[in-house]
C-alpha cells in the first residue's frame, strides 16, 4: 500500500500503533501464543535452571497459559474502559456482549477438541472464566487485587480435594471436564483474570502501574519458586500426601506456589512488555517498532492459537494417519515451522487487512445479537 491510497486502507495497515492501543499487550498476549506454542510442539520438562540454557525453554511449560488468562483480564478490562469502567448502562451492554463471545469461544473450544489434537484446549476454560469475570467488571483496582489475592491463597487448598473427586473418573465427568476446561480449574483460575482486570483498571498506561507490576510480580515469583526451591518436598510428594499436592510449583499443577509464582511471572511480564514498548509521552519505542511482527500475533490470539491446532490435525492426519499421536507430531520437529509461519501470517493479515478474521467474527456476531451504542473506552487495544 502507498501513502496515496485511500485513508481506511492507511488505517488498517498502521491500526497496531494507533494511539489507543497499547502496544505491550499485544507483545505480552503475542509471546503467550508463542509460549502455548512451545508448550504442544517441544518436549519441554517442567523446571528452569538459569545456568543450564537447554532447560530455558521449560518457562513455557504452563507459565504461558496463565500469562494468557491473565491478558484474559487485561482484555475484559479495556473492553469496558481501561482506568475508568463505562457507565452503568454502557457496563450492562458490554457484559451481553462479552457473554455471547464467552458462548462462541466455547464452541470454538469444543470443534477444536473435536480434531483429536492431544492438548488441552484453553477456550473452553477462557469462555467460562469470561463469565465468572462479569460481577467484577465494575470494581475498582484495589479490590481486584484483593480478591485475586484472597482467591490466589484459598483455592489451591481446596483445589486438591476438587480434583480428587471421583466424578471426573466417570464418563459423564470425563466429558465434563472438557466442556468446563477443568485442566485450568475455574476456581483458582479466576484469580488470574482478576488480577489483570486489576492491572486494566490501575491504568496500564501510567509508569507507576508498570514498575509496579514488575515489581511486585518480581517478588511473588521469586518468593514462590524459592519456596518452592527450599521446600525439602520431592516430587512424589505432590501425589502421595495433601501439603505435598498444595506446595508446588510443578507447572499444571494448581498448586499455590505454581499460582503465586507463574501468576506473579505473568504481571512481571506484562508490566515489562508494556513498559518496553512505550517511551515518555506514550509514544512508540524502538522495542515496540522491532516487535511488530509479535505485537502482529498477540493482536489476533484466537485466530493464531486455532490455525496452529487446525494445522496441526491436518499436517497429523497426513503424515502420521492419526492427529492424537502426541509423541510423533512432537518428534516431527515443526516448532519453528508453523511458529515462523503464524507469525509471518498475522503480520502480513494485519498490515494489509486489519484485524484478525476470528477475533473480527465474533466481535459481529456479539454486536448484531446485542445491538446497541458501542461502549466508550480509553483505549482500542482489544477489542
Amino acid at each position: 500500500m502507498t501513502a496515496s491510497g485511500p485513508p481506511d486502507a492507511r488505517a488498517r495497515a498502521w491500526q497496531l500503533n494507533a494511539a489507543g492501543r497499547i502496544a505491550g499487550i499485544d507483545l505480552a498476549r503475542g509471546l503467550a501464543v508463542i509460549g502455548m506454542l512451545a508448550a504442544h510442539l517441544l518436549w519441554l520438562g517442567d523446571s528452569v535452571v538459569l545456568s543450564d540454557p537447554s532447560t530455558w525453554s521449560n518457562i513455557a511449560a504452563g507459565r504461558s497459559s496463565i500469562l494468557f488468562a491473565t491478558l484474559a483480564g487485561v482484555s475484559l478490562g479495556l473492553l469496558t474502559g481501561g482506568a475508568v469502567p463505562v457507565s452503568a448502562d454502557r457496563l450492562a451492554l458490554s457484559r451481553r456482549r462479552i457473554a455471547v463471545r464467552a458462548a462462541l469461544l466455547w464452541v470454538l473450544g469444543m470443534l477444536l477438541i473435536a480434531t483429536g489434537v492431544p492438548v488441552y484446549v484453553i477456550l473452553p476454560a477462557y469462555a467460562l472464566l469470561f463469565l465468572l469475570a462479569l460481577p467484577a467488571l465494575g470494581l475498582a483496582a484495589p479490590v481486584l487485587f484483593a480478591l485475586a489475592a484472597l482467591v490466589a491463597l484459598v483455592m489451591p487448598f481446596v483445589q486438591v480435594f476438587l480434583d480428587d473427586l471421583t466424578f471426573w473418573t466417570t464418563p459423564l465427568g470425563e466429558g465434563a471436564a472438557l466442556a468446563v476446561g477443568w485442566q485450568y480449574p475455574f476456581p483458582v483460575w479466576i484469580c488470574f483474570v482478576l488480577a489483570g482486570l486489576g492491572l486494566a483498571r490501575a491504568d496500564l498506561m501510567r509508569r507507576a502501574t508498570q514498575i509496579g507490576a514488575m515489581v511486585v510480580g518480581g517478588a511473588l515469583a521469586i518468593a514462590a519458586y524459592g519456596s518452592n526451591a527450599v521446600s525439602g518436598f520431592e516430587p512424589g510428594d505432590e501425589w502421595t500426601t495433601y501439603l505435598g499436592a498444595v506446595w508446588t510449583a510443578r507447572p499444571h499443577s494448581t498448586g499455590l506456589l505454581e499460582v503465586v509464582g507463574s501468576g506473579g511471572l505473568a504481571i512481571a511480564v506484562i508490566g515489562a512488555c508494556v513498559l518496553a514498548c512505550m517511551w515518555p509521552g506514550r509514544t512508540m519505542s524502538p522495542v515496540g517498532w522491532l516487535a511488530l511482527p509479535i505485537r502482529a500475533v498477540g493482536a489476533m490470539p484466537l485466530t493464531a492459537y486455532t490455525v496452529q491446532l487446525v494445522a496441526w490435525a491436518l499436517i497429523a492426519a497426513v503424515v502420521l494417519g492419526d492427529p492424537s499421536d502426541l509423541a510423533g507430531f512432537r518428534d516431527l520437529d515443526l516448532f519453528w515451522i508453523l511458529t515462523a509461519s503464524i507469525v509471518a501470517g498475522a503480520t502480513a493479515w494485519a498490515l494489509l487487512v486489519g484485524r484478525g478474521p476470528l477475533e473480527a467474527a465474533t466481535d459481529r456476531i456479539a454486536r448484531t445479537l446485542v445491538p446497541g451504542r458501542p461502549p466508550a473506552s480509553g483505549t482500542s487495544g482489544d477489542r
